[in-house]
């Protein structure tokens, strides 16, 4: 599995609205191709900045399948707005899988 971790700067005044934008969007990532889970964490030291946790079967189904989708429309139709900055997205892989 790859994780995508996406850093994603909220403006201040749009929490609220930016969390129920992202519960809105659950459907939409439960029916891309490849992914296996989605959540969202917020910084509890810097709270305009939250992290989307997206778990794909490979990187082409974000990459690809997911970013050429109508789905990433929506998506980014539902969230864009209360971007502050750009996000800032990775991909990661677990090599130790720990406890």
């Amino acid at each position: 599995m790859i994780y995508e971790i996406a850093e994603l700067y909220i403006k201040p005044e749009s929490h609220a609205a930016f969390q129920a934008a992202v519960a809105e969007a659950v459907p939409v990532f439960r029916a891309a191709i490849g992914c296996l889970s989605m959540r969202l964490d917020r910084d509890i030291e810097v709270p305009d900045t939250y992290h989307l946790v997206v778990g794909w079967e490979t990187l082409d189904n974000h990459l690809v399948d997911f970013r050429a989708s109508q789905g990433f429309l929506v998506w980014r139709g539902l969230v864009g707005s209360h971007f502050a900055l750009p996000p800032k997205v990775e991909h990661f892989e677990t090599v130790v899988p720990g406890f």
